[in-house]
């Protein structure tokens, strides 16, 4: 899936990400980067909007484990369960999220239990990153389940 393919998923389908302005920057099965402009994600302080950030966070999680399952399970429905957010710093412009498995040698057991029991679990993790440095921190437990 490429950047531009991944963004008008996203568009079509989380119509949010289209109001936030997120633009797919790196899509592959280690990684999921996406950004997004201050303008529409800005707070009454003038910096980026905590629900914002954190929904960016989410979406290029979600994203990493719809592109990892797309050449394996295509109707698979992905589902956030579960998630932490931290903040380092305030962002005062464009920011970006970028997202990884939390433990990439789990992957094998995911697809397994979600062949098998049509329903698994695993942990993605997404850096918030502010003019190359990071500014916050999100871990999220996903639920896919397999379409029948």
């Amino acid at each position: 899936m490429t950047p531009s393919e991944l963004e008008q998923y996203l568009f079509e389908k989380i119509p949010l990400s289209r109001a936030m302005q997120v633009a797919a920057i790196e899509v592959s099965e280690q990684c999921v980067r996406l950004r997004a402009p201050l303008a529409p994600n800005v707070n009454h302080r003038a910096t980026v909007f905590g629900g914002s950030a954190s929904t960016l966070a989410i979406l290029s999680a979600w994203s990493l484990l719809h592109v990892r399952l797309q050449g394996r399970l295509p109707g698979a429905s992905i589902v956030i369960q579960r998630h932490s957010m931290t903040y380092e710093r305030p962002m005062t412009g464009e920011f970006a999220a970028l997202a990884a498995l939390a433990s990439p040698e789990q992957w094998p057991r995911f697809l397994r239990a979600l062949e098998r029991w049509g329903k698994a679990r695993i942990c993605v993790n997404s850096m918030l990153e502010y003019r190359g440095e990071q500014a916050g921190l999100f871990n999220g437990e996903f639920v896919a389940f397999a379409r029948e």
